[in-house]
This record gives structure tokens, C-alpha cells and sequence, in this order.
């Protein structure tokens, strides 16, 4: 029977399970088809099959389905290959600094001693990578104190201006600053952001502020002293809910998409990563669950972990928000899944079972901690981990984990990369020295990123090196983890 004599309803729901390959041949079979793949295939598989990226959203939002597809395509092949353009977002900062970075769908936000960096996304073309360009500096103190330096950050909502967020600090302060992007200034001159822009509270005391995550309407952080501040933002006066933990404190991660949101805590103990609940009272202050490392029969040992994040709702792990990757002390990074029913053994009754990982991942040639965790990259299946030293991010992509490799960000210093955000087509990440991204996307072009305007003498200083005249692209180090 000719396809022709197919109903089009028929064709069409045919197509929602062709991949895009099969979608191109399809269309090339007849004039029928392929007007049939254009009006409804490609807007299909681009529905169903769209990683999420806040630095390309708002070009993909203009894009023709065809061009979505196309672009996502290369860069799943990209990332198989691996293919990638390495470059430096700015220019050595002064000093050794431990970066922070923040998203959300406007911008970049590289947080490192008392400055503010935003780097701004745009809007393209088909046919032209989502480019970014550096939209200002703005200072958090008038001069530069170590006891002031930025720890941490997260993008709060803030009704789609994209321009509030929280900022942690190392004399235990956090702040809700919003942004002065309407002030006038010089692009090249750091904007001290004016106390009418900020809301500080010391709910932590003087201790450093660790880390700060957000989701939906919540807010959390945490302190080195173990004490974590849980806020609801959705009522104009948020009260601040307090979990002492009882453990040196370290990394934090919310999720709000679950029947059942709930907060994740990285401690240095030996349990050293607990799942709390979120109720309609609040902050559950018992854990619900307390994920372990290790095998099933062997006692825990004292850890700690530095990084958590959860997977991306188009993962293989299906859309679930019951699985909690973490990068840990001991240069594993594991991932746990909430339905599991792995357990390890507990002496404590009183106390769940630990659950454990379902899969544990490490760098044989840099058994390093692992500082950062982020979850993305090509059919949203890569794992990141931003490690302790020599500038390195290890990835492995969870289909395959034994092929993993690493790369060293560009100028290959023996900085830890302290952060890492890692998106469809795009790993941004921040060493000691400056930020970077990694793209794996199409089309990109000298115009993409901010220009550093470096000559020879410059790039020497600097430790890097352009892979080709055009400047768009930087010389950088990358192995494979098998032996």
C-alpha cells in the first residue's frame, strides 16, 4: 500500500516517534510527505525534544522548528565527537578569586571578590549561534575586602526582569540585590550597586555563606556552620525558617517541580548527603532520605560533598526530578535516584536506610574532589564536574559512562574550576582566574562572545593561545578517562 493512502492523522502520529534522521528521510520519499514532515514533523520532534537552555531560549523562541531541530542535531553530534569551541568569557582578574555563577533567561552572572559580572544573551537568526556580550561590572563594596567577597549566588523570579538575585558572603551576610541595569554608566566601569538595590540580613551570623539555590518561589541557603535558612518568597514578607544541621556545611540544591519538593544538603560528616522534605508547614527537619556512598555492606566513612544538581527534565533518566547527582571529597561524583531500592546498612533505627547511587563516576587520571556538579550537554545525557585542581571538567555522558574525558578550561592554570553551569549546547564554567565557555553548538562565529582584544604579548601573560586567525576558538588540553 502507497503511504499516500495513509490517513495524515495516522502519518503524523507515526512521526512523534522518529528520531531526527528518520524525520529527513521520511520527508524525501514525496512532495506529500514532505509538506506533511514540514507543517507538523519538525514542530513535533522540536516539542518533544527540546533541551532546556536558558542562553539559546531567546533565539529558539524565533526559530522555525526545521531550524531547532537542525541546530540541536549538530550539536548532540558535536558533543559525540566531542567537538567544541573553547573560549575565555574576560581577561585574567586580579588576584586569585573563587568565582560564582548564576542564569536565568536574560543573562550570566559571574560573581568573584566584590564584582558583579553580566553577560547578557541575544537574540540571532537561523543559521547564527545565540551570541552573549558583556553587559557591565557592578561592585558590592566600595573597596575590596576579603571578609566581603562573593560566595555564592542564585536567580530568584522577579516577575521576568531577570535581574534579582540572592548573594551569599564570606562575613555570613546574604542579600537580595537586584540589579541597576536602568542606571547609567560606562560598560567598561564597575556600578557600586546602591543600598536602595539591596536587602542584607545576617541570618547566618558571621559565618561564610556557602552556598545559596532557588526554585519556583523557594529559596535556601547555607552556612560553613551547618545552619541552613529556608525562605518562601511567594508572600511579601518571608519568614526565615532555620535547620541547624550539626555538620561543617557546603552545597545546597531545591526542587520544586516534585508532588513533594524537597532541599538537598552536602555536608562534611558522615552522612554527608540528606534529602529534607518541603511541607505546607515548611522545611522538614528530618531527613527523608540519606544518600550514601559506597557498596551495600560497607560502613559509611567520613566525607564531604561539594556540588549538587539534578538531571534535566529531557535526560534519559525520563522527566523525573528524583534524581540527585553530587560531587563528592573523594573524586567520585554519584548519582541517586529516590525511587531506588538499594540500600546500605545502618547501625542507627531511628534513622532511614541509606539509599545507594545507581551509577558513581570518577577521573582516573585526577582523583581530585570534585568542586562543582551540573547535568545537560548533548541529548541532555552529560554530567560536569568541575574539579579541585589544574582547571579540569570531567564528563561523562550517562548512556556511557565508561567513555568519559576531561578538559582543561582555556590558560590551563592549576585552579580548581569552582563552578560550572552546563546547558544544552553550552558549558560556562569559573576558575580562579576568569570565566569560560565550552560550545558545542553550530555556526559560532568571532562576533558570538565578547571580544578580549588580545595580541600576542597579551596571550603569553595570559596563557592562552587562538587556535586559528580567526579568534574564535582557544587552544585547550582534553583526554579521555580510559586507561
Amino acid at each position: 500500500m502507497h503511504v499516500k493512502r495513509l490517513p495524515s492523522d495516522v502519518i503524523i502520529v507515526i512521526m512523534q516517534y522518529l528520531a531526527a534522521r528518520d524525520l529527513a528521510a521520511l520527508s524525501e520519499t514525496c512532495t506529500y510527505i514532505y509538506d506533511l514532515v514540514n507543517e507538523f514533523g519538525w514542530s513535533l520532534h522540536a516539542r518533544q525534544n527540546s533541551p532546556r537552555s536558558f542562553s539559546l531560549s531567546k533565539s529558539l523562541m524565533t526559530w522555525a522548528p526545521y531550524a531547532q531541530v537542525r541546530y540541536h542535531t549538530i550539536t548532540d553530534r558535536n558533543w559525540a565527537k566531542p567537538r567544541f569551541v573553547a573560549r575565555p568569557l574576560a581577561r585574567k582578574w586580579m588576584g586569585k578569586l573563587q568565582p560564582s555563577l548564576a542564569i536565568n533567561r536574560s543573562r550570566l552572572l559571574v560573581g568573584a571578590g566584590n564584582t558583579i559580572y553580566s553577560y547578557a544573551f541575544t537574540s540571532s537568526k537561523a543559521g547564527d549561534a545565540p551570541g552573549m556580550f558583556f553587559e557591565g561590572a557592578f561592585t558590592t563594596s566600595q573597596r575590596l575586602q576579603a571578609h566581603r567577597d562573593i560566595t555564592s549566588m542564585a536567580c530568584v523570579q522577579d516577575g521576568g526582569r531577570d535581574q534579582t538575585l540572592f548573594v551569599g558572603f564570606v562575613d555570613g551576610a546574604l542579600e537580595r540585590v537586584t540589579l541597576p541595569l536602568s542606571e547609567p554608566r560606562l560598560r567598561d566601569q564597575p556600578l557600586h550597586i546602591d543600598p536602595s538595590y539591596r536587602q542584607r540580613n545576617y541570618f547566618h551570623g558571621d559565618d561564610t555563606v556557602e552556598s545559596v539555590s532557588s526554585a519556583g518561589n523557594y529559596t535556601l541557603s547555607l552556612s560553613s556552620g551547618g545552619i541552613a535558612v529556608f525562605m518562601n518568597l511567594s508572600s511579601t514578607e518571608y519568614i526565615p525558617e532555620f535547620l541547624d544541621l550539626g555538620w561543617r556545611g557546603w552545597s545546597t540544591y531545591l526542587s520544586a517541580r516534585s508532588s513533594t519538593p524537597y532541599a538537598v544538603f552536602g555536608t562534611s560528616s558522615v552522612n554527608p548527603l540528606s534529602v529534607h522534605d518541603i511541607r505546607a508547614s515548611g522545611l522538614s527537619p528530618s531527613p527523608s532520605a540519606i544518600l550514601a556512598s559506597g557498596t551495600a555492606d560497607g560502613r559509611p566513612k567520613q566525607s564531604a560533598v561539594y556540588g549538587i544538581a539534578g538531571a534535566p527534565p529531557s535526560s534519559p533518566w525520563g522527566h523525573s526530578d528524583q534524581i540527585i547527582v553530587s560531587g563528592w571529597y573523594d573524586s567520585l561524583v554519584h548519582v541517586h535516584d529516590l525511587r531506588s531500592s538499594r540500600r546500605a546498612y545502618s547501625a542507627d533505627p531511628c534513622c532511614p536506610a541509606p539509599l545507594l547511587p545507581v551509577l558513581s563516576v570518577y577521573d582516573p587520571w585526577l582523583p581530585e574532589p570534585n568542586y562543582s556538579v551540573s547535568c545537560g550537554g548533548g541529548s541532555s545525557s552529560y554530567i560536569a564536574a568541575g574539579t579541585a585542581q589544574h582547571s579540569a571538567v570531567a564528563l561523562w555522558d550517562v548512556r556511557k559512562p565508561s567513555a568519559g574525558w576531561s578538559v582543561h578550561a582555556p590558560g590551563n592554570d592549576r585552579s580548581p574550576v569552582y563552578s560550572v553551569v552546563l546547558e544544552s549546547s553550552r558549558l560556562f564554567g569559573a576558575t580562579q582566574s576568569r570565566p569560560f565557555v565550552l560550545d558545542f553548538g553550530s555556526d559560532v562565529k568571532e562576533d558570538t562572545y565578547p571580544s578580549l582584544k588580545l595580541n600576542h604579548r597579551d596571550e603569553a601573560s595570559e596563557g592562552l593561545k587562538e587556535r586559528d586567525k580567526t579568534g574564535i576558538g582557544f587552544y585547550v588540553t582534553r583526554y579521555d578517562h580510559s586507561r
